[in-house]
């Protein structure tokens, strides 16, 4: 057993300010030497999406849905001011300005750090994605697996 501290992440939420929050969070937890685990479903499954169209075969639901949700970390919209999207262009503009990490440097970062990434397998069959769709190096899971890493967690969130 180990005597690390452990913190735990559910990332349901697909707006980019949110998904930024989990991130940071992650990413801090990670440097003060936590194991961290971020559990991605529904919208928050976004983040873990690659910002290329990949050809995969789907349904007609399962299109409408790849339609409908942003395409990678960096193309999710805002939670308050959105202001049809125009609030995630200043958000960014003023965050380069004060030298900032974007979410998708925030989520390699994660990676580089050992951040366990974990896609929920049943939203994925809900929303018919598929694991070539969302980018590499992420584990695939159900929500039993985030029940037994947040059982022992020391700091266990809900983004």
């Amino acid at each position: 057993m180990t005597d690390k501290k452990k913190t735990t992440i559910i990332l349901f939420s697909g707006e980019y300010d949110k998904a930024m929050a989990a991130f940071i969070i992650a990413n801090g937890a990670a440097a003060y030497d936590h194991e961290v685990t971020i559990f991605s479903t529904f919208w928050g499954l976004n983040a873990f999406r690659k910002d290329q169209h990949v050809p995969v075969k789907k349904g007609f639901l399962e299109k409408m849905f790849a339609k409908m949700m942003p395409r990678g970390a960096d193309n999710m919209g805002l939670s308050n001011m959105n202001f049809a999207g125009m609030g995630p262009k200043m958000i960014k503009h003023v965050m380069k300005k004060h030298n900032a990490m974007p979410l998708p440097d925030l989520v390699k970062m994660a990676q580089e750090q050992g951040v366990k990434l974990v896609a929920c397998t049943m939203t994925m069959d809900l929303l018919g994605l598929q694991k070539e769709e969302l980018i590499d190096d992420i584990e695939y899971a159900g929500v039993a697996a985030y029940l037994a890493d947040a059982e022992e967690g020391n700091v266990n969130l809900f983004i």
